[in-house]
């Protein structure tokens, strides 16, 4: 079964704006500015309905929200295109405030990760929308249909669509999606077109995953549906009838139409009668056990978070989630009797008439919740920190230790990071002494808001975003723990819907058939519009170079993300969650309090305006960073003509300090100037000495960056934004990619260190382009300033 398959519900809630802080009345961010753009990457076989769904939302919009349906089909010049040009047109399309339509199959999870990537890096919500119909209704219209887009009808589009189904991975929440909806039939597929052409522009959806139905083999093979063979494969079961006498009503909104009812296969041993046999005598705690969640309170402890509030939310989440799952249960769990938040849960649980018998709280240890509670939770949450990592106090580090060495590899194999408001599934290995012990079989390690102001990412009790992240955090955290339960996954020994889809992958061979079909994948393009998601591992060969020389330990302990949507998700996106990784909110963090760190030997300049510091990596004998403290300014993609002030006082605090430099140094050489796509949040300006002589320039990706046209000189931007408002970036990423060349005479080099060897002792002119308009600057410019 699929761990990510989700929630099932026979209609999706409807869209609404971002929640604030009870009785606050304070509009956030995204409010102000009119809501997030939207991504939905369209999922299905040909002749599924995509293009008619994508057609439909764009015409039917009545709510304001522009729509661009982005159809790989047509988009070369009315001609079948490829991915990277749907993926520069979605670009071009969210920068201009518009949501996008992908109109492609994206039937593999590798089709799916760039677009992903895309909305995070871009902050736009990323939603799957999967339309899975019965095979033989696909082949059908693809085979009956005249003058497709594509050119994909008769004959050869029911072997297309064959082949393609057997190579089709279920969108998972892990890949970076905050919501996924599955429609099995027409009338799943209107309400879904219903849904989306709602959507104003300061609408949101909730996070989850609706509609899935869990299924054995995904469809039927072309030969079968030719000869009309049966594509039933033994039983079906729905979350209420898994077990022999088990009566649970549905709630009275899915009572509209039973027809919408969740089903499942049975796991293993349905074809088998004795393993048929002691299935139905498995015991009721386990039973139980598995639709068990114990969680603990979120941001209350170390965090800080109000208590009052986090309350009011646990008991909403829980009560929202119970009226969409009627045998699912959640426990609340504390380790001490006096729990002020175990008293106040419980309290305005009973005020609002929550079933007692499906949530509760529990005073005791989660870690050894069965052996000596008595209580069987096969599922337990644990309050993680961003890394991901053991250590700290309190809870997660009790889960981390209780669960032994295990834990953490398998934790690496999910994520690397973890955004505030996010969670993520990692199943727990047979070995660990946790499931041996209680009977764990997965963790979800989820992260909350942070009101504590001696740890980084402090919200400054702004609890209108904080009250939403928290929201967010519970509502992953029971989506996940939805997705677990209705997949059965804790008789998989930790068998993640990852896994078991490569259990079941595609053999080599596939790549020649893949290749044969236009619309199969593009697993052989490797060369991305956008840069892949950097992981934490990552880290240190690609991203240090701009990180500041922080010595504070709370910083380096957590230095949590925005709230912007990411997909830091080593898989997805979780942490990726989704928009920067965790790790690259330092910059951030440091613009907004350099209060904290001013007393470290990094910070050499502090303004109302920005902060000069030490590149903690640099790539030459001198670099540092002029880091705007301007909130919103991620990059130069947002900078705009208002900006030119603040981008002109950036490069004549880093023309002062090249001054500096020059004076102790005359022999240097200084460039100024941004990234195009920067690896770190928050806009900053290099300035570099061109020597290049640093043991942390280490590979290809760091040269280019530096040497090639990703790296934009500041006069120019400055110049360019001047004139037309805006800055042009590009995040083709085969410009990294390119060859190894001199900066100064351009001759090749096959390695970084024969490169560095040649710098040493080159004596070439640099660049006619690079002596113009004083892009570079010397002891014989030192007069140069922008102002």
């Amino acid at each position: 079964m699929n761990p990510d398959g989700g929630g099932c519900s026979s209609a999706s809630p409807p869209p609404s704006a971002s929640l604030g802080a009870p009785g606050e009345g304070a509009a956030t961010k995204e409010e102000e500015r009119g809501g997030k753009q939207v991504v939905v990457v369209l999922v299905g076989p040909p002749g599924s309905g995509k293009s008619t769904f994508a057609e439909a939302v764009v015409a039917g919009s009545n709510a304001g929200r522009p729509w661009v349906r982005v159809c790989q089909d047509t988009i070369g010049n009315g001609k079948a295109g490829t991915k990277i040009q749907c993926l520069k047109a979605a670009s071009d399309a969210l920068k201009e405030g518009k949501s996008v339509l992908i109109d492609r199959c994206n039937l593999e999870r590798e089709q799916r990760a760039d677009f992903v990537k895309l909305g995070s890096t871009l902050h736009a919500d990323v939603h799957a929308v999967a339309l899975d119909l019965p095979a033989k209704v696909c082949i059908s219209r693809a085979v009956s249909r005249k003058g497709h887009e594509g050119n994909l009808q008769g004959g050869k589009a029911a072997l297309v669509v064959n082949r393609m189904l057997q190579k089709k991975e279920t969108p998972l929440l892990t890949e970076g999606f905050s919501r996924i909806m599955s429609c099995n039939d027409d009338g799943d597929i209107k309400k879904a077109v219903d849904l989306y052409s709602s959507l104003g522009l300061s609408d949101s959806l909730p996070s989850g995953t609706f509609g899935q139905k869990s299924k054995g083999p995904v469809q039927v093979g072309i030969m079968k549906f030719l000869k009309k063979g049966d594509t039933s494969n033994g039983p079906k079961i729905t979350l209420s009838d898994s077990k022999a006498g088990q009566q649970n009503p549905l709630p009275k909104h899915e009572k509209v139409e039973a027809r919408s009812t969740c089903s499942m296969e049975v796991q293993k041993g349905l074809n088998d009668k004795k393993e048929n046999e002691d299935h139905a005598k498995e015991s009721d705690s386990d039973y139980v056990g598995s639709r068990t969640l114990a969680f603990p309170s979120i941001s209350t402890a170390d965090f800080q978070f109000d208590l009052d509030r986090a309350s009011d939310i646990i008991v909403d989440t829980a009560a929202d989630f119970l009226q969409k799952f009627d045998d699912l249960r959640l426990v609340l769990v504390d380790l001490s009797e006096k729990s002020r938040i175990l008293s106040l849960v419980n309290e305005k649980a009973y005020k609002k008439s929550v079933d007692g018998n499906r949530f509760f709280t529990f005073v005791g240890d989660i870690t050894q919740l069965h052996t000596r509670g008595g209580l069987q939770c096969s599922v337990i949450a644990n309050a993680a920190n961003w890394r991901l990592k053991p250590g700290g106090g309190g809870v997660n580090a009790a889960i981390f230790n209780a669960a032994g060495e295990s834990l953490q590899h398998a934790t690496k194999k999910s994520a690397d990071a973890l955004r505030p408001g996010t969670s993520v599934v990692v199943p727990l290995p047979s070995v660990s002494p946790l499931q041996q012990r209680e009977g764990v079989t997965h963790v979800i390690h989820v992260l909350g808001p942070n009101m504590n102001p001696m740890r980084p990412d402090y919200l400054k009790n702004d609890y209108a975003k904080g009250c939403k992240i928290l929201h967010e955090a519970y509502n992953s955290l029971f989506g996940n723990f939805a997705s677990i339960a209705q997949g059965h996954i804790g008789k998989q020994n930790g068998k993640s819907g990852a896994e078991m889809s490569a259990s079941g992958g595609t053999s080599p061979n596939d790549t020649k058939m893949k290749r044969e079909d236009s619309h199969g994948s593009e697993r052989m393009k490797k060369h991305k519009l956008i840069p892949p998601t950097v992981t934490a591992k990552q880290h240190n060969d690609c991203t240090k170079a701009n990180v500041p020389n922080h010595h504070d330990k709370s910083m380096t302990s957590s230095a949590a993300p925005n709230q912007a949507r990411e997909g830091d998700n080593k898989k997805s996106g979780v942490v990726t969650s989704k928009t920067w990784g965790s790790w690259a909110q330092a910059l951030y963090e440091l613009a907004m309090n350099p209060e904290k760190y001013k007393n470290t030997d990094s910070i050499l300049e502090i303004s109302d305006e920005f902060v000069v510091l030490k590149d903690l990596y640099p790539k030459a004998k001198r670099h540092v960073l002029v880091v705007s403290r301007t909130d919103g300014l991620d990059s130069l993609a947002n900078v705009k003509t208002e900006h030119l002030p603040l981008l002109r006082r950036m490069h004549s605090a880093g023309v002062k300090w090249a001054q500096k430099f020059l004076g102790e140094d005359p022999s240097l050489v200084f460039r100024l100037g941004y990234h195009s796509v920067p690896s770190m949040r928050q806009l900053h300006l290099h300035i570099i000495s061109q020597d290049f002589n640093s043991t942390n320039l280490k590979n290809k990706k760091h040269w280019n960056s530096f040497t090639t046209p990703f790296f934009l000189d500041s006069v120019d931007v400055i110049e360019e934004i001047e004139q037309h408002g805006s800055a042009t970036t590009s995040s083709d990423e085969k410009v990294l990619a390119m060859e190894l060349r001199c900066h100064r005479c351009r001759s090749a080099h096959p390695n970084i260190p024969k490169l560095k060897s040649h710098i040493a002792s080159c004596k070439s002119s640099f660049p006619s382009q690079l002596l113009q308009k004083n892009r570079l600057l010397s002891s014989s410019t030192m007069h140069i300033d922008c102002t």
